[in-house]
Order: C-alpha cells, then structure tokens, then sequence
C-alpha cells in the first residue's frame, strides 16, 4: 500500500533531524535553538541539552504572527531579546530537519541581525 505524501516528507524530515541532532548540542553559555514550523505558525526556543531546559522560547501562534519571512523576523527579534537579558549571544543553531532556505533562513539571518551569533 502506497503512503501519503505528507506522511513520505514527515518521515524523510525525521530522518534529516536525527542525522543534524547526532553532531550538534547546546549547553547553558551556548544553547541549541531549535525551530518549528508549520504551514500556519513559527516556533524557536532555546536548549540547554546538558540540563534539559528552555532557556527562552518564542511563539509566533502567541504573538498572533503567520509562517512567513516578514513575520519570522518578528519572532527572532523577540527571542534574541530574551536570549540578551539572559546574557546569552552565542548560539547553536538547529534547523530541526527542514532545509536551510525560505522562512529558517529569514529566521536565521534575523537573529544575526539582532546579534546572536552562530
């Protein structure tokens, strides 16, 4: 029997995650930010891998924002605040399985816009 598409590309990223997330860890000076994305929303938040904690978060569901490059900038400009006021400005960056262009990338070159470094 033939499977989904959508169930074929979740599989496929979820591959794509588990080969990124076996090089890459974050801990409390220099966290993980890991993003999620759906076709409506944007989600970031930042790890320590060593303790198991979010370390700061940012919603784009909460702050009533869509999953696009003007809105995503929005979204890294709030958690590159929280990330300052904890005195973090280096990070490890975690696409979490989705490929590097469109809304992460926007995402990404935000929050070195903001001055996060990665």
């Amino acid at each position: 029997m033939r499977e989904s598409i959508q169930r074929k590309k979740n599989r496929l990223r979820i591959k794509r995650k588990r080969r990124v997330r076996g090089k890459i860890r974050g801990c409390e000076s220099r966290p993980r930010v890991s993003v999620f994305k759906s076709n409506r929303h944007f989600y970031a938040q930042a790890i320590d891998d060593d303790k198991g904690h979010t370390l700061a978060y940012a919603d784009g569901a909460k702050m009533g924002l869509k999953a696009n490059k003007e809105d995503v900038k929005k979204v890294a400009q709030a958690l590159a605040e929280q990330l300052k006021e904890k005195g973090i400005e280096t990070i490890v960056f975690d696409r979490n399985g989705y490929l590097y262009h469109g809304v992460v990338a926007s995402f990404a070159d935000a929050l070195r816009e903001n001055g996060i470094k990665f």
